[in-house]
């Protein structure tokens, strides 16, 4: 089921037919508004709402662009970490099979 929900962001009203949570749409628009005022008092006067979101969208384009780029990162180097502990398990598995029990 749709609700309409209006949501004010960069100083215009959205008014728009959604099934998401509207809280959930809220806490991202508080997020937008947030980087719209840290574009600093210049900006939010001289800047129209639609400028004002584009210049909002190339920045959380670039955080997400940085935070793919780290979780790749992340995910390689966790990768060859725990092939190199396999690797020394498999050693000391084969070790141990190659020496008696009672050694």
């Amino acid at each position: 089921m749709k609700n309409t929900v209006t949501l004010d962001i960069a100083g215009a009203s959205y008014r728009m037919q959604v099934d998401a949570d509207e809280a959930h749409l809220r806490k991202l628009a508080d997020i937008v508004n947030e980087r719209v005022r840290a574009l600093g008092p210049k900006a939010l006067q001289r800047a129209t709402p639609a400028q004002l979101l584009v210049m909002v969208a190339l920045g959380l384009a670039d955080d997400w662009q940085s935070a793919e780029t780290r979780s790749r990162s992340l995910e390689e180097s966790t990768r060859r970490a725990l092939t190199n502990a396999i690797a020394r398990i498999d050693a000391r598995l084969a070790e141990d099979m190659v020496q008696p029990l009672d050694a």
